[in-house]
């Protein structure tokens, strides 16, 4: 996911993003720990898009008190 398609999304979806994308990282990680993972690069992969999410929603938070 680029982050043209994390801008284009709403801040409810984002946060549902991240709620899925956490899910899914704490089950990467459990199939790290019992040797069954197959591509560990994928847990970077979605630590990175969380940390694009969550960066977007505090643009968007900075952005929205600045115009206070």
């Amino acid at each position: 996911m680029n982050v043209k398609e994390i801008r284009d999304m709403s801040n409810e979806d984002l946060q549902k993003k991240v709620t899925d994308l956490s899910n899914e990282l704490y089950g990467l990680r459990f199939q790290q720990a019992t040797g069954s993972l197959e591509n560990p690069t994928h847990i970077k992969d979605v630590r990175k898009t969380i940390a694009r999410i969550k960066t977007v929603i505090t643009e968007r938070a900075n952005a929205k008190e600045e115009t206070k």
